[in-house]
């Protein structure tokens, strides 16, 4: 007996709505490959309506105490903690991520509210006494307007929590445009909003695709804009937003390498490589998708590797032995089988094909999902598409080199610099690598260094268009302006007029 697909709405002013637009998409359910909803896409008149009601409800928030508004944010960090499974279940049913894994971001996301609600503290701003005889000078910052994020499938919690908490403490309103890929979270989190209190038209949620976001980045309404996503992408909504005269912070793509050391642990290094190229299906921007070998320490890490690789537990996501679920959609499986067989037809020596593994080994009702096994390929070249281009599949590339000079010559001249790692026991290599790596987060014997929630996230190179990380106190900095302010009072300024530049006296 087939079930019809749950429609998926827009949230706009408190309240969900199916908005003006005929056009829609189907909602799957990768382990099994099922329609299970079907999401409105946006037209540029729904968004309108999202940005007029983050625009009306702007200047009563922005005057809203910042404790205040934090005391909002608690209770919605409250609600959060209640509900953490409940959007991990959507989160597996949606985009197929093991429940386990669904749960760690959640938390993730958790912590960017956490350090949200300190805002009183971090809105706080400097003051100075007599810069100048009987002149004060202070700085204060101050919120923009509406703000908009545009958020990718592959972690639709943790990557809209980048953005919106910090940017809502901060007294500006927003407009979320989740991926239509896994919509539903979006919808469960404006619903808590409410409930811990947030005026209508201070959060908002606008489903849809291209037309959808050319509308955000035109909207003369909207005065900044976050995304993050692949590179091509982020190109074209940082070029776009700064066009319009928009703030803008696109996080793109990346092709993160693991160097390791002959000093290296192997048992350390093979458990990190399997969780940092496998886990979420390879679907991570911070993923490792290139181990750098240096020296002969291959010969020992890789045939465990192997191994390993052919024993991962793929199975449907709700089952909490699963290491790794499908693949988020039969269009991503396409494209990660073609740089398969790229890869083969560019000599690349494959280990381990991951298009061997049958979907019906994964569970019930599983054969007609997106499933992929983990894929190995061993003496990769930087000439080779699988190593210049990001897969974002479970694909991991095996590469050799000399020396640790090298390695870091290797990660240097690559394109991208989101994320790397090196394991080590040698404090000084690791201090070099530190220092002279060409690359925005750096994890020493950690492989997938996602920063905590007050440092703030954010790669080099082509993986990050505009001038500020995420969240941390560089969002603060992203979604506030500052103001400086000089003071003196009539008693104090002596008569007349003065035509050279002030100077401090």
């Amino acid at each position: 007996m087939s079930t019809q697909p749950a429609d998926i709405a827009h949230y706009i002013h408190g309240r969900l709505t199916p908005g003006t637009s005929s056009r829609s998409q189907h909602v799957t359910n990768p382990a099994t490959g099922v329609v299970i909803g079907k999401v409105a896409l946006a037209s540029a008149s729904d968004v309108d309506a999202a940005v007029e009601s983050a625009a009306a409800a702007f200047p009563a928030w922005s005057a809203t105490p910042p404790l205040r508004r934090a005391r909002i944010l608690f209770k919605f960090l409250a609600l959060l903690n209640e509900h953490r499974d409940t959007l991990a279940r959507m989160i597996t049913t949606e985009h197929g991520k093991v429940f386990t894994d669904a749960q760690g971001e959640v938390t993730r996301g958790i912590e960017v509210v956490e350090f949200a609600c300190g805002i009183p503290q971090l809105l706080k701003g400097d003051y100075t006494e007599q810069v100048s005889t009987n002149i004060d000078n202070w700085t204060l910052r101050q919120s923009l307007g509406v703000v908009a994020g545009i958020t990718p499938f592959n972690f639709p919690v943790m990557v809209p929590m980048w953005m919106f908490p910090v940017a809502i403490a901060c007294g500006n309103t927003f407009v979320l445009k989740p991926s239509p890929i896994d919509p539903s979270p979006s919808l469960l989190i404006a619903e808590l909003f409410k409930e811990a209190g947030l005026p209508d038209g201070v959060f908002n949620v606008v489903q849809g695709d291209k037309e959808a976001v050319d509308a955000l980045l035109d909207h003369p309404e909207v005065k900044a804009v976050s995304f993050v996503g692949s590179t091509p992408i982020a190109n074209y909504i940082y070029e776009t937003g700064a066009r319009h005269g928009k703030r803008v912070q696109a996080l793109g793509g990346a092709k993160n390498h693991m160097v390791v050391m002959p000093d290296a642990d192997v048992e350390q290094v093979v458990d990190a490589l399997i969780g940092a190229a496998f886990g979420s299906a390879g679907e991570r921007c911070m993923a490792i998708s290139v181990a750098v070998f240096v020296g002969d320490v291959a010969d020992k890490v890789i045939p465990k590797l192997v191994e390993r690789t052919r024993t991962l537990k793929i199975l449907e996501g709700m089952n909490l032995a699963a290491e790794m679920g499908p693949i988020v959609s039969r269009v991503a499986h396409q494209r990660i089988t073609g740089y398969i067989e790229q890869g083969i037809a560019e000599g690349a020596e494959m280990l381990v094909d991951g298009r061997d593994f049958d979907g019906s080994q994964a569970g019930a009702d599983c054969a007609g999902g997106f499933w992929l096994g983990g894929t190995i390929f061993d003496h990769v070249t930087p000439a080779m598409k699988i190593y210049q281009e990001e897969i974002f599949g479970p694909v991991l590339a095996c590469m050799r080199v000399k020396d640790f000079a090298e390695a870091v010559d290797l990660v240097n001249a690559h394109e991208f610099g989101n994320g790397t790692a090196c394991y080590t026991r040698d404090g000084h290599i690791a201090r070099e690598f530190a220092t002279r790596i060409q690359v925005g987060m750096v994890g020493i014997n950690v492989p997938i260094p996602v920063p905590m929630a007050w440092h703030g996230f954010g790669g080099w190179k082509r993986s990050l268009f505009g001038d500020m990380h995420a969240y941390g106190e560089e969002g603060v900095r992203f979604y506030t302006k500052q103001k400086s302010v000089m003071q003196r009072w009539p008693n104090s300024i002596a008569k007349g007029a003065e035509f050279a530049m002030p100077t401090s006296k």
